[in-house]
């Protein structure tokens, strides 16, 4: 059997990681690439370990009070899948094709630490992922001192078959809940959950549809969340007026969920496709005239 490289065997994985982070000033302005500041809205183009960092740097005590993050799964890689009755390939992109376990768990540090940084001391993260990220990402919450709340599975209606028939249909993906530190006095919306439950205790299985039509109406991301699955997490961990952070904002499904609750949003995104796409959903969803496109941006 082939000998699997290590992490320090990698000559050149700081150029691999930051392969992107070399390419741009070593600096960011503080100003994003869009915002409606009096909309409660931020988005940023770039790198997020990078723009983590300068956010960072600005506000030390952190400033979120919650971060939605659905990062890089590592699933692309020649597999195969159902769509629409058609085989067709997982590939999604370079950002997502897999590098091995060493190197995508170094990664998986890196974005949580300065995620856990960017935190209010009473904040909380919500992390989406597959059985390929999804336990790098809970060990490295453990190594970095979050306290894990809850893990949700996620159960989708109708999954699309599996079509080796060599495995069960894969028709859930795992949510993970975790506060900043085992000193976290986290925020749940009980009675809301409970409320939104026909009255009993909500339990950490959820069943909830893909993405909607509507929601690709500006265009489509291949990893895009359904806006339920979002609304369900900012609702039970935060209150109007908070500021949630999306440092992987794809399409831009959190900053939608946001503008439709009433909390601050900042995104960050490093395709400037989908920050266009972004923008124009979240433009649509303000019932405020004007655009994220004028003049008043800044």
């Amino acid at each position: 059997m082939e000998k699997r490289p290590k992490l320090q065997e990698y000559p050149s994985f700081i150029q691999f990681l930051n392969k992107r982070i070399n390419e741009e000033p070593s600096e960011y302005s503080d100003r994003p690439a869009f915002a409606l500041a009096q909309r409660g809205i931020w988005i940023y183009q770039g790198n997020c370990l990078r723009i983590l960092d300068m956010l960072n740097r600005k506000y030390e005590d952190g400033l979120f009070e919650m971060i939605f993050s659905d990062p890089p799964y590592f699933l692309s890689n020649g597999g195969i899948t159902c769509q629409a009755g058609r085989m067709v390939k997982v590939d999604k992109g370079d950002w997502d094709k897999s590098k091995g376990p060493e190197v995508n768990h170094h990664f998986n540090m890196e974005w949580l630490k300065r995620c856990q940084k960017a935190l209010k001391p009473n904040g909380t993260i919500w992390v989406t992922g597959t059985h390929h990220v999804i336990f790098s990402i809970g060990y490295a919450m453990q190594q970095l001192g979050f306290k894990i709340l809850n893990d949700i599975a996620w159960e989708k209606p109708n999954p699309p078959p599996n079509l080796s028939c060599r495995y069960f249909t894969h028709s859930t993906e795992t949510v993970i809940w975790a506060a900043k530190n085992a000193k976290t006095r986290h925020f749940f919306n009980y009675q809301l959950m409970k409320s939104a439950n026909r009255g009993k205790q909500m339990k950490t299985v959820w069943g909830i549809a893909p993405p909607q039509s509507f929601e690709k109406e500006f265009g489509k991301h291949p990893t895009q969340k359904p806006l339920a699955l979002i609304e369900r997490c900012i609702q039970a961990s935060t209150r109007p007026g908070d500021f949630v952070l999306d440092p992987f904002m794809g399409s831009g499904s959190t900053g939608v969920a946001c503008k439709r609750l009433g909390r601050r949003f900042v995104g960050i995104e490093l395709d400037e496709k989908y920050v266009e796409i972004s923008t124009k959903r979240i433009n649509a969803e303000s019932t405020a005239a004007g655009s994220l496109f004028d003049s008043e941006s800044s």
